[in-house]
């Protein structure tokens, strides 16, 4: 029998070209303003109109500020982009929900809960971490300019198909363990290439009883993996959690919905290109160590031994090495510009930012595990602590939960909504040299700014430095 993946592609089949690409129908394009202008100018130039303009949907979310939304954005390239973003929207008849817009946020936050992203879709942005939606038992994936072009102008995309990988959790997640504990665990078991080529479905005890928020932080890692996308079988869960969002079917068409989405799942008999099976008594609260996804080690480990000395044989420094850093091996040239060294923990480790957002875990369930941990304490002083919600409605339910409060009392002050600190595309830059303990997607050299160091966490961990002002295993503080 098919697999889930199988079931959701041979639907979208148009066509297979005779040892070629197979062109695909796509349910829903995704566009924010940094991937999507030359695709705009290139429709523009041909002449085009976007076929299925209903199913396209734009939103600013890289470039735009995290406070002071309702002024002018001061950076003169962002700002562009943005008023790029809108202009287009608006001459080619597409659905814009633009800074400041109830509706805007990240749009990998957006979508799920604005029930545009539903089981059974094939869904594309010009953006890697589109594999967020595949918690919503969607095939998703990300594409290049060109390829959203490709969308715009015929709802299809010429794909390759990948190939199908099953990767199992089984067991109970530990106290203080999360979803982002689970993605960092398989991308250091996995490397950030051993997914490379697969679609890879979750399945096991644990995917099943993660919170929705919780598979989307999951599937949003995929990318990391080197995965094409990765996605969780719809059920009770995904159910409810669309269950009367704006875009969701109502009435009659949400019952037959609902039979259609019980019906997705890969069979027991289904034979993956591959399978992986993981326990959750193995896995603990992670951080990393290096300059990749998968250089994490459990929050009470050592960072492992390098197999690359980092010093010439008799030197008595490292500033004897006979490389520069640009040249030097990857683990050690990722220790060098972290400032770590092998063999050592991090456990106690001094940070200067904490970072709470990103498509990763900007949810209103990061919020709630953030104030968990510094309610009834203080923020460090010393610490700098951007909280950045993923979009206005979690901003919104932050407030009418109270949260906005606890974390107001513990010296917090929230952001407004957007990619922020994630990456170096808007004010929010980690200094050079500096340690962020982040719960974003990526800490690669540069990443959240020139020079800055990068630790990815959970919401958990990362709540637990800001108040200690230093790396703090969050199980002894919950």
């Amino acid at each position: 029998m098919n697999t889930l993946f199988d079931k959701i592609w041979d639907k979208h089949v148009v066509q297979v070209v005779d040892d070629g690409p197979t062109q695909l129908y796509i349910d829903r394009l995704y566009c924010h303003e940094v991937t999507s202008p030359q695709a705009f100018d290139g429709m523009r130039a041909r002449g085009l109109k976007c076929f299925r303009p209903d199913h396209i949907f734009c939103m600013p979310d890289h470039n735009t500020p995290t406070h002071d939304q309702d002024k002018t954005i001061a950076d003169p390239v962002s700002k562009k982009q943005v008023d790029t973003l809108a202009k287009n929207a608006k001459e080619f008849g597409l659905t814009h929900y633009g800074m400041m817009s109830k509706d805007n946020g990240i749009i990998h936050v957006v979508g799920p809960e604005k029930g545009l992203s539903l089981p059974g879709m094939t869904i594309v942005c010009g953006d890697s971490h589109t594999s967020t939606h595949g918690a919503m038992g969607a095939v998703a994936f990300g594409i290049g300019t060109s390829e959203v072009e490709m969308v715009m102008a015929s709802q299809c995309i010429l794909q390759q198909k990948p190939k199908s990988m099953r990767i199992n959790i089984n067991g109970t997640l530990g106290k203080g363990v999360t979803a982002k504990d689970v993605a960092l665990y398989l991308m250091a078991q996995l490397t950030t290439s051993g997914a490379t080529g697969y679609f890879v479905e979750y399945a096991g005890d644990v995917v099943k009883n993660l919170s929705m928020e919780g598979r989307l932080t999951l599937c949003n890692l995929s990318i990391e993996m080197g995965a094409r996308g990765g996605f969780i079988a719809p059920d009770e869960v995904t159910f409810n959690y669309i269950k009367g969002k704006e875009y969701a079917p109502k009435g009659e068409e949400w019952e037959r919905a609902v039979a259609y989405w019980k019906t997705l799942k890969s069979g027991d008999d289904a034979v993956f290109d591959k399978e992986l099976t993981f326990d959750a008594k193995d896995i603990e609260p992670r951080i990393t160590y290096g300059t990749n996804p998968g250089m994490g080690i459990g929050i009470t480990q050592s960072i492992p031994a390098s197999p690359i000395p980092l010093q010439k044989e008799g030197a008595d420094n490292a500033s004897e090495l006979p490389l520069s850093l640009e040249c030097l091996p990857g683990e050690a040239k990722a220790l060098q510009y972290m400032g770590f060294k092998a063999g050592e923990k991090l456990l106690g480790k001094k940070i200067d930012y904490v970072f709470l957002g990103a498509c990763t875990n900007g949810r209103i369930e990061d919020f709630r595990a953030f104030a968990s941990i510094v309610k009834g304490r203080q923020k460090a002083a010393d610490v700098v602590a951007w909280l950045v919600p993923g979009s206005w409605a979690v901003d919104r339910q932050i407030r009418e939960e109270g949260l906005d409060k606890v974390l107001e009392a513990a010296g917090f002050q929230i952001r407004q909504p957007g990619c922020s600190a994630c990456l170096a595309m808007n004010d929010d830059k980690v200094p050079a040299g500096k340690y962020c303990v982040s719960t974003s997607n990526r800490n690669f050299e540069g990443r959240q700014g020139p020079g800055s160091r990068t630790i990815l966490a959970s919401p958990l961990v990362a709540a637990a430095a800001a108040v200690t002002g230093v790396i703090t295993d969050p199980r002894t503080l919950l």
